[in-house]
């Protein structure tokens, strides 16, 4: 999946590597730093308030169609905060979790595992969870191939396991633990395969390039109403207990007032239009203990939170 990033922020990226490339032999030549350094004016390094914010769409499905579906996001979010505003979508979890970890996103949209993931390298802070029904949680489910003869999760045994992404939740953490709860473990009982998107874990299961997969159930739903996925050649096998929804992040050290914003500009967002790109109703006050379950399941898996880094 490419890295779909507006042009304007590769210029931007490209004239500070430029700067910094030629403030570093300033350096090395005349063995000081240049004169205009000297006579910058004092600002606090812990508070940062750009003028531009780069805003991390998780990347669960096509990127075009994430950049496309979230134009009214980015409209929205510059008409309220006063800034201009830049979408990103990378080209998969590890590579979004790495650029929140070099301070390189102001505002990103993890998914729980990924958030937990990306929290234990990175300055940042969860502030809203999507809201479904009222509610800041969520399902996964673990479908199957009709065409495969597959009827519960047991059959898994000597079967093929289609997984979205190392870090995702919904897609890997959740249905991975709802089959290890059948006693079967992967490459002992059955494969696993890495396919990196919730999408790609549906068509492989549709056309039997695996017989049974994992992903989110909302995003299931989705394919399935958007007939991006035929009812009739996949079938869920099972549903999972309720998790905390996926969250919005923001760099720790913004401005305080800043934050303030970005948070009210969320929990205040009512546009059907702009939360149909989330399959949301809203956005809700969340906070770093909400997602404890997901680092407690992950230690159930005895899973290494820094490889899956």
């Amino acid at each position: 999946m490419a890295i779909a990033i507006q042009k304007k922020f590769l210029t931007v990226v490209a004239v500070l590597a430029l700067v910094g490339c030629q403030a570093s032999n300033n350096t090395a030549t005349n063995g000081s730093a240049s004169p205009s350094a000297n006579i910058a004016p004092a600002v606090d390094p812990s508070v940062s308030d750009p003028d531009t914010l780069k805003v991390a769409l998780l990347p669960d499905e096509n990127a075009s169609t994430i950049i496309k579906n979230n134009q009214g996001l980015e409209k929205y979010l510059e008409e309220k905060l006063g800034k201009d505003i830049e979408l990103v979508v990378t080209t998969d979890y590890s590579s979004m979790i790495e650029a929140a970890s070099n301070g390189r996103l102001e505002l990103a949209y993890f998914g729980p595992l990924s958030y937990v993931l990306a929290k234990n390298k990175s300055n940042i802070e969860p502030f809203a969870a999507l809201k479904k029904d009222g509610e800041t949680t969520y399902k996964s489910v673990i479908i199957a191939s009709v065409k495969s003869g597959v009827n519960s999760i047991e059959q898994a045994a000597g079967k093929t396991v289609a997984y979205g992404d190392q870090a995702s939740t919904s897609s890997h953490l959740i249905p991975k633990s709802m089959i290890a709860d059948k006693g079967l473990q992967p490459k002992k009982d059955y494969q696993e395969a890495f396919v990196g998107s919730h999408d790609a874990v549906a068509l492989a299961v549709q056309n039997n390039n695996a017989q049974i997969g994992g992903l989110s159930k909302p995003i299931f739903e989705s394919l399935i109403e958007r007939k991006v996925i035929d009812s009739n050649k996949v079938k869920v096998l099972a549903e999972s207990q309720p998790f905390p929804q996926y969250p919005w992040t923001m760099r720790s050290d913004l401005k305080p007032e800043l934050k303030a914003k970005i948070t009210s500009a969320f929990v205040e967002l009512k546009d059907e239009e702009i939360l149909k790109a989330f399959k949301a109703d809203g956005f809700d006050a969340i906070t770093d203990q909400d997602y404890d379950v997901v680092r407690d399941l992950g230690k159930i898996l005895n899973l290494d939170f820094e490889k899956l880094n």
